[in-house]
């Protein structure tokens, strides 16, 4: 009736699992707990397994804070953000150290000259921000277009098509949305071209403000074909904005210099009144893009905040683009026979945020995680390492030059300190790169293998969870007195036996004694 389970030497030294036969899991303790202290006229008349095993899981928890040995370690190659995270099973730590060229292990401590603090957005006049964006890329579907236009209503000559010859269209190009015009000919006019559009849905049900931006290009560029050559410039015009109705599908440009004929079937998108919403200081709810007077670009990163939508549940973020064809009126044909399309105009970072306002604080933006105070103290030589005393991470300092010093500064291992909030360790810059080792405290319920008792405090596990069980039931108080006495004793036994005090080694330390020891 052995405890090894049938298990064979040869199979044991061919695995590896070694040493664990001085634990007994978690399983086990509660199972033999109800075969010998629950029963008919045994101490505990009756439980349920589960209450059982909660108390089993709380006695493990209690007792790996201060009986159980802490065997949890991490060791990391300390990067260059100075910033080790706390393991998914960290209770506390005991001891931080980094590791020199020989193995040696040099303890690192706490600092409380700095720390890593919530850092609050302000304004300008130094009043709190309450106003909060429900995320970084906004509410839109493929704001980035990244690859497609997927999640945008396209409207165009020729979609997803560029360099066709004679047509214009709009697509995806190195991760932007751009256009390309090509005149044309044709009702009722020459020398014009069609608009492209792109729009998507917004939902804005019990929204307020939104607020809108987008990194745009307008590109003036000299459109020409044989036999005539135009040598005007042609303006692009690019707009993102907000409407409340859905944008009329029709493409075709007003744009000619003939005033004498106009096309027809007309686009109303070249008109600024398509976006017939306002912001709290009046403005109405586009951004625009004008290319330059001469051949070029102007590219820029715009913004319109608050954009109000509270009639609204919903709107229509919309994108526009159209060259403003400008060709003599006495030209009777400017048509880029032949010719692939002109590539003009471009959209990126199309961002609808929504706006609302919080009741709570929020970090200033580029300090969500790492503020100011941080930032300063990682940028520095820590103060107790302000000295060139290093010889293959041997300190040696010079004689006479250490009086006076704040004893808990008087060290050159490094320092660091914990921040709670973002469950983070924040080390001194001098220890960059070097290997880092955490030992710390679990509570040994991180994981099924970790949820197991070593056997010289098997005993304090019954009696802890005995005394648990009685103690919180009606039945059971006349017993809380002596069980109480008996957990305590329990637990002391099994401090003594896994303190692993041997006689010789102790012994050995003691002959230090005759040596004096000054404080």
């Amino acid at each position: 009736m052995g405890l090894l389970d049938n298990t064979t030497q040869r199979e044991y030294y061919q695995g590896n699992d070694f040493g664990n036969y001085q634990f007994t899991s978690l399983e086990d303790i509660i199972n033999q707990f109800q075969i010998a202290y629950v029963g008919e006229d045994k101490i505990i008349s009756k439980i349920k397994r589960a209450d059982v095993a909660f108390h089993a899981m709380r006695a493990l928890q209690e007792l790996s804070f201060d009986t159980f040995k802490s065997v949890k370690s991490q060791q990391i190659d300390l990067p260059p953000t100075l910033v080790m995270p706390l393991p998914h099973d960290y209770v506390n730590y005991t001891k931080l150290s980094w590791v020199d060229s020989s193995g040696i292990k040099h303890p690192l401590y706490r600092t409380n000259g700095t720390n890593n603090p919530f850092q609050i957005e302000q304004h300008d006049n130094g009043d709190y921000k309450f106003d909060v964006l429900t995320s970084d890329i906004g509410i839109l579907e493929n704001s980035d277009f990244a690859n497609t236009t997927n999640g945008w209503n396209i409207e165009s000559n020729k979609p997803n098509i560029l360099d066709h010859v004679g047509q214009g269209g709009m697509g995806v190009e190195d991760g932007v949305l751009k256009t390309s015009f090509h005149t044309r000919g044709g009702g009722g006019a020459t020398n014009w071209g069609y608009l492209h559009l792109a729009y998507q849905a917004v939902d804005v049900t019990g929204v307020n403000y939104l607020d809108i931006s987008a990194s745009g290009t307008a590109d003036t560029f000299v459109a020409s074909a044989s036999p005539n050559t135009n040598t005007a410039a042609n303006v692009g015009v690019l707009r993102f904005g907000l409407t409340s109705q859905i944008p009329d599908t029709s493409i075709k440009a007003n744009r000619t210099n003939n005033a004498t004929v106009q096309v027809t079937s007309t686009s109303p998108n070249v008109e600024r009144s398509i976006f017939d919403l306002i912001n709290i200081s009046g403005e109405s709810s586009y951004l625009e893009w004008v290319g330059p007077d001469t051949v070029g670009s102007n590219t820029s990163d715009e913004e319109l905040i608050s954009v109000d939508v509270s009639q609204y549940n919903t709107v229509y973020a919309v994108i526009v683009s159209y060259v403003d064809f400008n060709v003599p009126a006495n030209a009777s044909q400017t048509k880029q026979t032949g010719q692939a399309a002109f590539k003009a105009n471009s959209i990126d970072n199309v961002i609808v945020h929504q706006t609302q306002a919080s009741s709570n604080l929020k970090p200033k933006p580029g300090n969500e995680k790492n503020s100011s105070t941080w930032n300063n103290y990682k940028a520095v030589t820590p103060s107790e390492n302000n000295n060139d005393d290093y010889e293959d991470d041997i300190y040696w300092p010079i004689a006479g030059n250490r009086y006076g010093l704040d004893p808990q500064r008087a060290q050159v291992n490094g320092s660091f300190y914990i921040d709670q909030r973002l469950g983070r360790i924040h080390f001194s810059s001098n220890i960059s790169g070097k290997p880092v080792i955490l030992d710390y405290i679990s509570d040994s319920l991180g994981t099924e293998s970790e949820m197991q008792v070593h056997k010289f405090a098997e005993e304090a596990m019954y009696k802890y969870i005995s005394h648990a069980i009685l103690s919180t039931s009606s039945y059971g108080q006349p017993l809380v007195r002596r069980l109480t006495k008996e957990k305590f004793a329990a637990v002391r036994n099994a401090k003594l036996r896994l303190s692993n005090i041997k006689l010789e080694e102790l012994t050995q330390i003691l002959r230090g004694k005759s040596k004096w020891i000054k404080h």
